[in-house]
Order: C-alpha cells, then structure tokens, then sequence
C-alpha cells in the first residue's frame, strides 16, 4: 500500500437512522456482556483457591493475565479493524469471548481456567475498538456527545455490577455459574448482532509489519506486568524484579515507537502515531491517562478499606459500591447531551475539580468513619469522573481523520491499561510502604493499613490535582472540515463530500 491510499479516508455507507441505531445497540449491549465479565470474578477468588488448591498470587492470574492480553492484543486493533470487515471483526470477537466463556465453564483444572480468561480477553480487546471507531464512523459530530454518553452508561455500570452479579450468582450455586450464566446472553448477542450488522466502510489492504507485532506484544506486556508487581508483597522473590520487567517493557515499547515513525515514512505501521500530532487528542489522551490512575487507584483502595479496616463483608462492599457506578452510567448521557451543547472544557474542568477534591476527603477517611459518607464520596467521586470520560473520549476521537479512527481507539485503550496498571502499582506501594512504617511504629494491624491506605488516597488525590491542570487545556476543537486530501479523493471516486465522514483539522 502506497502512503497515498493509506492516508485516503474511509467513506462509509449511507446508513439509515434506524439502522444506525440497531447497529450501535448491538454493539453496546455486546460490549456490556464482555466487561461484565472482566470484573464478575472479584468474589470468586477465595472459592477458587480451595477448588484448585491453588494460592492467592496463583489466583490473582485469573485477572492479572485478563488484563496483560488487553495490554497485548490492543495495539494490534488498529491495524486489524482497518483490514476487516465489521462483520469479520465483531464476529472474531465474540467467537473468542463464547470460546473462552464456554471453556471457563467446563474448565477441569486451574491452568485450563487461566487459558480460557486469556481467549474471553482477547475477545474482549477487539470489542471495545470497534465499538469506538463504528460511533466516530456512523454518528455526525453534532451528535457524538449524546451517543457517547448512552455508551458511557452501559460501560460504566458493566464492571461495577460485576461484583455485586457474582455475590449473588456464587450465593445460588457453583462459581461454574459466572460463566454458564453469561454464555445464553453472550451467544444471543453474536447471532443477534450477525444477523443485523452492516459493514462500515471498506477493508484497505495491505501488509503487516511483523517486526512490529513482537515489540507491541513483549513491550505493552511487560509494561503493565512489570508495572502490576511493583506494589505486590512478594515483589522482591519474584524470579524477575518487577523493576527490571517494568523497564525491560517500557525498552521495548520506545523501540516500538521508534519502529512505527520510521514506517510511517515509508509504509504502513502497525498503529499510526500521527494521531499524536493532533493537539486536541494528544490532550485528552493524557487526561484520560490520569484520571485512570488516579480511578484505578482508589477502586483497588476502597475494597481493601471498607472490608479489612470498616470491617464489611465482599458482599456488603459490593453493593456498596453499586449506586457510585450507577451515578456514573447514569449521568452518562446527560453528559453527553451537555458535551453536545457546551464543548468538552465545560465539563471536564468542574469534573476534575470533584474528583480531586472527593480523593482528598478519602484521604481523611478512618474506622470510625460511616459507610453512608463512604456511599456518598464514591458516588461524587463516580459523578465527577462522568463529566470528564464522556468529553475526552469523545473530543479526544473527534478531531482525528476517519482513517485515524481505529488507530486513536487503539492508542487510547492501550494507554488504559499502562495506567490502570501504574496507577494501581503507585498507590498499593505507597500504601505497603506507609503501612509497614506504622507497624514498626507499634501499630496494630488495623491502624497500619488504615494508614497506608489513606497515604494511598492522598497520592490519589495528587494525581487528581494534575488532572485539573492537564483539564485546563483542554479546548473546544475546531468545527468538522474535510481536508484537501479528502475532498480531491472523493473528486477521483465521484462520491461527495456528505457520503464521507467529517474530518475536523488538527
């Protein structure tokens, strides 16, 4: 492929209304079965350890290797969603989630359970792109921020029923139940959304870059193990120091990069990172990059708070914790409808501002503290995050060219998981250190945590207070044009200017 047809757009076909409300609602209903997967196992853990006699640090694999091959099997989306249909694509992913999902069900041994976590996370990483890159492709800009705010609602409240759905399935039944539960609804939406799905503009051939493919897999991996162990009680008898993996990783991701400007020039990369020359995206990548540090931190917090200092059990934690999701999901489209209205700086400034401010009374929160101020912080603290996820993912995309959509989408979900894996290894070693330093003190077990834990709430906070200061940049972009590339492109095929998504100029 010549560096012309690459940066030609991608033209979609003229969808009616109702078929891109069909299309989308599949996709969203599709993409809330596979996160509500992602967090369904929280509770299933102790039972699992005595099922398969296997350890805690053995356990944890069962969501630490879910999230190495989200970290591993996204960057590759870019490259894979431009040379696939959407049929091809959704269809993948959804025969990989039912694969795994099936053989989670049946799984004999702890191995085989672990194997089929990675298929269902590899189903689970296509989703999410597509989902992303079908909006930016199918919905006018005038229109983004309403339909980006109903898909906030579906995935916000997916992992935030996760726990509370396996409370209540591991209370009927086997923990077999969390996958044979998901699988009937996992399999309607496949055959469903294969019936009803339409192509969204044409595969670009052309060839993959297999250099490319081991430097993202190794890199992005390595990255977010490395960085997952950092905080972990037995970091220092790891056979490889999570320090030496965490740098081995981010080698292995700056020669990646290295790799993908070089082919650029010449070819075609693996994931464009010409989206980075486009201010407005490259600000809002790095806000959403905070604010999942700092997000990922305290969700990791507050269970360890609310069960081993408040005293609560898994379940009562668990729906504790369900209205802060909720709030989430549910301001999601007013947001949007508000983005539509009043640009993303609007809200994303206030935003921040709460959530800063909610990490820093957490900060200040003991045993003595009540579970309904707990509530009613998680749930400011969920509000605040709406007003700032909603604009930036939607702003962030906006302003890149059609054919830049996969490769932003992919960026952007490769990105989530370095920082949800950062933020959570920053805020679990600040706690442990802090902790430690209370006990040597003569603390007692209780009081040690609880200190840690609210060190870990303030670097949390101070996370917080960056995202304000990156929120400040962000700006209004500039109103949807289409470039000069575009516009000769579409004279050549005889299509217009209106059967071609608008592209807004960097």
């Amino acid at each position: 492929m010549t560096e012309g047809t690459m940066l030609a757009p991608q033209t979609s076909p003229t969808v009616p209304a109702e078929r891109v409300t069909t299309v989308l609602r599949i996709l969203v209903l599709s993409t809330f079965v596979v996160l509500l997967n992602e967090t369904i196992m929280v509770n299933a853990i102790p039972r699992l350890m005595r099922h398969f006699e296997v350890s805690a640090a053995a356990a944890g694999w069962l969501s630490t290797a879910f999230m190495l091959t989200m970290a591993v099997v996204i960057p590759v989306t870019g490259w894979f969603l431009q040379r696939v249909t959407t049929r091809t694509a959704f269809g993948l992913a959804m025969a990989l989630f039912l694969a795994g999902t099936a053989l989670a069900a049946a799984a004999p041994s702890f191995p085989v359970l672990l194997a089929a976590r990675v298929i269902q996370a590899g189903g689970t990483a296509v989703m999410m792109p597509l989902l992303m890159t079908t909006l930016m492709t199918l919905v006018p800009p005038q229109d983004r921020g309403r339909v980006m705010g109903n898909i906030t609602l579906v995935i916000s409240v997916a992992p935030a029923l996760g726990p509370a759905a396996s409370g209540v399935l591991l209370q009927l039944g086997t923990w077999r139940l969390l996958f044979l539960a998901v699988l009937p609804i996992a399999g309607a939406m496949a055959f469903f959304g294969r019936r009803h799905l339409v192509n969204i503009g044409e595969p670009q051939a052309g060839p993959i870059d297999w250099l490319s493919v081991p430097l993202a897999a190794v890199g992005f991996g390595a990255l977010v193990y490395g960085l997952s162990g950092l905080g972990a009680e037995n970091a220092a008898q790891a056979p490889v120091p999570p320090a030496v993996t965490t740098l081995a990783g981010g080698v292995m991701v700056a020669l990646f990069v290295w790799r993908q400007l070089a082919l650029q020039r010449s070819s075609t990369p693996l994931l464009d990172l010409r989206t980075l020359t486009y201010r407005h995206f490259s600000v809002a990548l790095g806000l959403m990059c905070l604010s999942f540090m700092a997000l990922m931190g305290a969700f990791i917090l507050l269970p360890i708070y609310l069960q081993e200092v408040a005293g609560l059990s898994s379940l009562q934690t668990g729906l504790l914790l369900i209205p802060g999701g909720l709030t989430m999901g549910l301001l999601g489209p007013q947001v949007g409808k508000l983005y539509d209205r009043l640009g993303a700086p609007r809200l994303v400034v206030p935003g921040a501002v709460l959530t800063a401010v909610c990490l820093a009374l957490f900060a200040l929160t003991d045993a003595q503290t009540s579970p309904w101020l707990v509530l009613a912080l998680h749930v400011a603290l969920s509000a605040g995050m709406a007003f700032v996820f909603t604009p930036v993912f939607t702003s962030g995309l906006a302003v890149l060219p059609p054919h830049l959509y996969p490769h932003g989408s992919a960026i952007l979900g490769s990105l989530q998981q370095v920082a949800a894996a950062a933020g959570t290894a920053l805020v679990i070693s600040v706690m442990s250190g802090r902790a430690a330093s209370a006990a040597a003190a003569g603390a007692d077990a209780t009081g040690a945590l609880e200190t840690g834990i609210r060190w870990g709430f303030g670097v949390g906070a101070a996370i917080g207070g960056l995202t304000v200061l990156v929120a400040l940049l962000v700006r209004t972009p500039p109103a949807p044009q289409q470039p000069a590339e575009s516009k000769a492109q579409d004279d050549e095929d005889g299509t217009t200017a209106d059967q071609v998504a608008q592209t807004p100029a960097s």
